[in-house]
């Protein structure tokens, strides 16, 4: 599909009542579904599920093999690592399917989700948090939380940037944070 304002390889397929962003492009063998909204500046890897009525916010980068299923939102500035798995329904089955009923998952502003990783339906992954490679995320996730291990626990805390902080919460890009009851704030 040729578009001045975005990019979609020959080979996807953009379902009627879609909104793209400007700037935003979708490479090899995609399908982003009726209803879905992208934002700006995106970019969708090669073969790439959005379903229906996902919101996908600006400057999401979505990596090869990702399917965004329906009841999932992801916010602005998300990192989507390679064969990354969101679920939407609790407990599937075959024969009692849900008809439109799907448990919400949000990923929250600047968050990155290693490759591999996935994140079980019904839960927030905060802002800026990074959930590492491999990880299954079974429960909310704070802000600035690094998460690893199955199920994924908090093992430290990232900058904005991304880069791990040590003990003073004090990151060599400059940016300052404070730890109160488990939560993390940049101050």
């Amino acid at each position: 599909m040729e578009n001045k304002d975005f990019f979609v390889h020959e080979s996807s397929y953009i379902d009627d009542g879609v909104t793209i962003g400007e700037g935003t492009k979708i490479w090899h063998f995609c399908h982003v579904q009726k209803g879905a909204s992208v934002g700006k500046n995106c970019s969708l890897g090669q073969n790439v599920n959005i379903g229906n009525n996902v919101k996908i916010g600006s400057g999401v980068r979505i990596q090869n093999n990702v399917s965004v299923y329906e009841g999932v939102e992801i916010e602005d500035n998300v990192f989507c690592g390679p064969s990354c798995v969101f679920t939407n329904v609790t407990t599937p089955r075959a024969h009692f399917p849900v008809h439109g009923v799907y448990s919400k998952t949000l990923i929250k502003e600047g968050a990155s989700l290693g490759a591999n990783c996935t994140v079980v339906c019904g839960h927030t992954v905060g802002r800026s948090a990074l959930i590492a490679a491999g990880a299954v995320v079974t429960k909310d996730v704070k802000d600035y939380a690094l998460m690893a291990g199955v199920p994924a626990k908090r093992i430290g805390w990232v900058c904005e940037c991304g880069k791990k902080l040590d003990g003073t919460l004090q990151c060599s890009c400059g940016r300052k944070y404070k730890e109160d009851n488990e939560t993390l704030k940049q101050i």
